[in-house]
């Protein structure tokens, strides 16, 4: 306790744990439960069979003021988060337990993959407890207060867009361990510390070179030696998988050029580098699991990102003619070595365009994560825009975001993933919202049945495809619950705004289905069905994979706005 008064970065890093804990639980534990309820000025809610209270605001986004208290014997008492991880991990072993007695209660038979039990096996499968997850909650609490340690020691970068993408702090709102990540290093690699590095070069051995598309940006960062290809890599990943390296080092189907001759700067995802020389971005591997993945560039993954390219470029097209201002950041090609699935899975590298080369002339691109946060990373003129006329901002904010995103879905049948992290926001010199650019086609799917995907490797075409329904859930979560019930908590300041702003946002959608002949999703949507939001509490305490992840319901912010009379 001593250390979390005398050491600010400690004492903010324990504050934004026990909110993002908490936040977890009243979606994923109380909620469903029926153990939340409004008490003002409080948020009172029960886990574990213990009474907690905060004072709240943000609608869906759950931010808090002040202290969260827990009731003892009659009396307050401050909340920690080493507190609610124990009643975190009681409630859910006593559910698990619950699980676990049903299902020896039920009939024997047998699952369609042999496991008799319908259980699966592996570490994700038990569901009674999980000795990890109060030390991931403290590494990711420890982590934090150090990548703030470092940032206190740093400067800004002179690039607004840079800057945004160092400005996530806080990490993901509703994630028991946001900054939680296996092997050392972070801190030296990490956007929110402002980190710069250079890459370090490979050389590889042109018979092995293993790549497709569009990949001669590449060959400027640095030169190879006749008789072989240049492979950048992420120096973090060198060191992670050095043992992987040890033989085709040493007889030469690869060889170690060094570092490279300049700094690149990481953006949000750790992994994904821009280079300002070439204006573009580098997406590596890192065999790092940060929040509920590992950070690896799949094989199929290397491929789709190609794949998905082509096939992309006339869709935005005709999003761009329709909805002006959408933009994206396509990856046209990818560079690695064929030296077995290990080693080129680890060493490939996708190029993505950066979005200084896509926006219009006199637009600057803001990560759209940076507006759902206190603002101090963003440009002046945003700032007082938003300030001045919060509405006329937000309005076009969301005229700039959700139309091309829905039409995606309905005209195209392409599933963009347009969270706060996957999108940029285009500003004009007077801080307006101009363009929205998408980008990350890791997370962009076609939808089952509406395109033609002959030829493609069945993994690669599994792995760009989804369901129409599990299409619009992911469509309804990026969008709705992820991206705009975020920023708009962050515009509203308070609860006196958030329902003007949700008209407004009711309205723009309203219009597009207008236009649209209102698809049954999307009317069904403004009408008020519950929303989508995805269980990483759940992810993170079955330890399984986050494309596992279910999905828990949220209230719909958008039912009580339809348009006034």
């Amino acid at each position: 306790m001593d250390r979390l008064l005398l050491d600010p970065h400690v004492s903010r890093a324990e504050e934004v744990t026990l909110g993002a804990l908490l936040r977890c639980c009243a979606r994923e534990l109380s909620g469903p439960r029926g153990q939340v309820w409004p008490a003002e000025p409080y948020l009172l809610l029960e886990v574990a069979g213990t009474l907690i209270r905060v004072r709240a605001h943000g609608g869906i986004a759950l931010r808090f003021e002040g202290r969260a208290e827990w009731l003892s014997d009659g009396s307050w008492l401050p909340l920690t988060s080493d507190l609610l991880v124990e009643l975190t991990e009681r409630e859910l072993e006593e559910a698990g337990s619950a699980i676990d007695r049903a299902i020896d209660r039920a009939p024997a038979r047998t699952s369609a993959h042999g496991n008799g039990n319908g259980r699966g096996n592996g570490s994700g499968s038990g569901h009674g407890g999980n000795d990890e997850f109060a030390a991931q909650v403290a590494a990711s609490r420890d982590a934090m207060a150090e990548l703030l340690t470092a940032r206190a020691r740093t400067r800004p970068p002179s690039d607004p867009w840079l800057t945004s993408e160092q400005s996530l702090v806080d990490g993901h709102p509703f994630h028991p361990s946001p900054k939680a990540h296996t092997g050392p290093g972070l801190t030296r690699y990490a956007p929110e510390a402002r980190a710069e590095f250079p890459l370090r070069l490979l050389g590889v051995r042109a018979d092995l070179v293993a790549e497709q598309g569009d990949t001669t940006p590449l060959d400027r960062l640095g030169a190879a030696p006749r008789g072989y290809t240049l492979l950048p890599a992420h120096p973090w990943q060198l060191e992670l998988v050095a043992d992987d390296l040890r033989d085709p080092l040493a007889d030469g189907r690869l060889i170690d050029l060094g570092y490279g001759s300049r700094p690149v700067t990481p953006t949000s995802s750790v992994r994904t580098v821009y280079d300002a020389v070439t204006e573009n971005c580098l997406k590596f591997s890192l065999d790092v699991r940060i929040t509920n993945c590992v950070r690896k560039n799949a094989w199929y993954e290397l491929i789709g990102a190609v794949e998905l390219t082509e096939r992309l470029r006339p869709i935005f097209g005709s999003l761009a003619a329709d909805f002006p201002g959408t933009r994206w950041l396509p990856e046209p090609g990818y560079r690695s070595a064929a030296l077995g699935t290990r080693l080129f899975e680890a060493l490939g590298v996708i190029i993505r365009s950066g979005p200084w080369r896509e926006c219009g002339p006199g637009v600057t691109p803001i990560l759209a994560g940076a507006f759902a946060t206190a603002g101090d990373d963003l440009p002046e003129a945003v700032r007082a825009r938003r300030w001045e006329d919060p509405l006329g901002w937000w309005r076009a904010y969301v005229e700039r975001v959700a139309p091309p995103v829905l039409d995606a879905y309905f005209t195209h049948g392409v599933v963009l993933e347009p969270h706060v992290q996957n999108v940029l926001i285009g500003v004009g010199a007077d801080g307006l919202p101009m363009e929205a650019i998408f980008r990350d086609l890791e997370g962009t799917k076609l939808v089952a049945g509406r395109h033609d995907l002959t030829g493609l490797p069945d993994r690669v075409a599994e792995a760009v495809t989804y369901e129409a329904g599990q299409g619009w859930n992911r469509v309804v979560y990026c969008l709705v619950v992820n991206h705009l019930a975020e920023v708009a908590a962050t515009v509203a300041g308070t609860d006196r705004l958030l329902d003007d702003l949700w008209h407004v946002a009711h309205e723009v959608l309203e219009d597009y289905a207008g236009r649209r002949g209102r698809p049954a999703p999307l009317a069904e949507l403004l009408g008020g069905a519950p929303l989508p939001a995805k269980a990483n509490l759940g992810i993170r305490w079955t330890r399984s994979a986050d494309r596992a992840a279910g999905y828990t319901t949220v209230a719909n912010p958008l039912v009580a706005y339809s348009p006034r009379r």
